[in-house]
């Protein structure tokens, strides 16, 4: 499916921005592979995640020619290295380029991503305010780390896309999704001008529109998923 007599497989969710990151790589590559959407990773995951990531039982999972691989930073580094003749390059062929790239990736799941994720959880005003002012000073730290990184270039990656463009590309919806559920802009004009034109920009390329889901239908995805999770907690609790 991908050429060549290989075969690519991916287990995942389509609104799930990890999942989204591995597709946007796989789509950068030029890469075609089966796309097995799971319906409910909450109550019925299928046997074949189960048995592709025993571990953690998430999604994504890539599955090339019958072999598992988990966590979509290491997919996306894995798709480059094991497909390296397709498409461009996304990590650096110079040893600190790659190693500042893996640590900037790290640093858009453990802080970025998880701050914003705690916004949407915080059980109170005073919650959700600190985990803004968390998210905002990632997002403040990142666009440092864009001009530092991309040196005036349209992209984390120079030029052209790289690593950690695949890495925050994920994120994009999320972001629009924000904006549109509840107001928040996680990038603006005033306090993060280069990211927020990045973001364009990264969304206008065919390789990456061809991915990124529409706003709207993500919105309403999330809201049938609330009201599903709240019918079925007062449905426990009636028979408790």
């Amino acid at each position: 499916m991908a050429g060549g007599g290989e075969e690519l497989k991916l287990l995942g969710t389509w609104a799930s921005p990890f999942v989204i990151r591995v597709k946007l790589a796989l789509s950068f590559k030029g890469l075609s592979y089966e796309n097995l959407e799971e319906e409910d990773l909450y109550y019925n995951k299928s046997e074949l995640l189960l048995k592709s990531n025993p571990v953690h039982k998430q999604v994504p999972v890539l599955i090339h020619n019958g072999r598992s691989i988990c966590e979509s930073q290491l997919i996306v580094q894995y798709i480059d290295e094991a497909f390296s003749t397709n498409g461009p390059s996304l990590l650096a062929v110079e040893p600190y380029e790659r190693a500042m790239a893996r640590f900037w990736a790290a640093y858009i799941d453990d802080k970025l991503f998880a701050s914003a994720f705690q916004v949407r959880r915080a059980k109170t005003e005073e919650e959700k305010a600190e985990a803004l002012k968390q998210t905002f000073a990632a997002v403040e730290t990142l666009e440092a780390a864009f001009k530092d990184l991309s040196k005036g270039k349209p992209f984390f990656g120079g030029d052209s896309v790289g690593y950690l463009d695949i890495v925050l590309g994920g994120l994009i919806p999320m972001v629009y999704y924000g904006e549109a559920r509840y107001g928040i802009e996680l990038f603006d004009d005033t306090r993060t001008p280069l990211l927020v034109a990045w973001v364009e920009r990264f969304g206008a390329l065919d390789a990456a529109k061809a991915i990124l889901p529409d706003v709207d239908k993500l919105v309403e995805y999330t809201k049938m998923k609330q009201a599903r999770a709240a019918a079925m907690a007062t449905d426990t609790s009636s028979s408790n």
